[in-house]
């Protein structure tokens, strides 16, 4: 008996307030809607996807199930991300992939939405739900590029709007509506989008950023190709970041596959700082006690001068912690 094909493919991402909102969503997906459901949350990455997939499962009559690797896609199925690992959607299978985190997330929403559009493109419902900041945008972008249907949840009702307002501000979205409203309008998106619209191809670079994410090609040659090198290193690994533009939406790419939007580069940045700074001040306070150790030898040797240089290095160290003391505890970065 062959596989039960979908007609569409439905990825959803959220984070926070994205467990209720999931399940709302799912529990308004009918018989008559002939579509594979791809679910990516981020929310934690130990445990997740078995709670996730129980806690659907009350809601809805399609079968849920956490996607083990190379497993088919079959219509009225709802494929939950496990934790840790990329859901990556190939042809007529998923692909679990051990890539770089892209936006501090493994799974993501974006490589997600990105694999989706690069091998279904418009056959792709993309579904950006409730969440901080801007995951999301990227691969819906994508998405929109290939052909999809762009469906966000009405940011004034979200419980945190951040996701679905980044879409709109830089994707030209299909629909933006009330929670409750989104089966009703999914079942429209079909009608109309099936209704003579011409299929399109998903553009190279899509396709192209969808391998990467499977670990199927990576390098300085691929990433070169995929955008300008800038002046930025990777806070992950140290490599150079190449700049990627598309419409008005700006990402940094390392050669490895770790990925940041601007506002998730200057969070890493700033991580990056502090814990540097954390490592210099336990490096200072060293060096502090070391010589105050050896001024303290030096008096009992009978070598006051010798002592004395030694603390005086050791106090003039002692202001230069204090000061960078003041600037972790108050919470600063750069």
């Amino acid at each position: 008996m062959g596989l039960k094909k979908p007609d569409y493919y439905i990825v959803i991402g959220a984070s926070a307030g994205g467990l209720n909102a999931t399940t709302e969503l799912v529990s308004q997906l009918s018989e008559d809607i002939n579509a594979a459901v791809f679910v990516v949350l981020h929310l934690s990455k130990v445990g997740i996807g078995d709670f996730l997939v129980h806690r659907l499962q009350k809601y809805t009559t399609y079968t849920c199930m956490k996607v083990t690797d190379g497993m088919a896609i079959e219509r009225h199925k709802i494929y939950v991300a496990p934790p840790d690992e990329h859901l990556v959607i190939r042809d007529d299978h998923v692909v679990l992939g051990r890539g770089p985190a892209e936006n501090r997330w493994r799974p993501s929403v974006d490589v997600l939405f990105r694999s989706a559009a690069a091998n279904h493109a418009s056959q792709v419902i993309g579904i950006v739900l409730t969440g901080y900041l801007n995951d999301g945008t990227d691969g819906m972008l994508a998405i929109k590029r290939s052909g999809g249907v762009c469906i966000v949840q009405d940011p004034n009702e979200a419980e945190y709007p951040d996701m679905p307002m980044s879409v709109i501000e830089h994707v030209e979205v299909d629909y933006s509506v009330s929670l409750q409203k989104m089966g009703e309008v999914i079942r429209q998106a079909i009608s109309l989008h099936g209704n003579g619209k011409p299929a399109i191809v998903a553009p190279d670079d899509v396709v192209l950023e969808a391998r990467i994410a499977e670990n199927a090609v990576v390098g300085l040659n691929v990433v070169s190709n995929l955008g300008e090198r800038s002046l930025y290193v990777c806070p992950d690994c140290g490599g150079g970041l190449w700049q990627m533009r598309h419409a008005n939406v700006e990402r940094y790419r390392c050669h490895v596959g770790h990925v940041y939007t601007e506002e998730i580069l200057v969070q890493k940045q700033a991580e990056s700082l502090e814990s540097t700074l954390w490592v210099a001040l336990r490096m200072m306070e060293e060096r502090r006690n070391l010589l105050m150790s050896i001024s303290s030898r030096e008096s009992t040797n009978g070598f006051p001068q010798l002592s004395n240089t030694h603390k005086e290095k050791a106090e003039e160290l002692e202001q230069h912690i204090v000061r960078l003391k003041e600037l972790l505890f108050a919470g600063k970065d750069a």
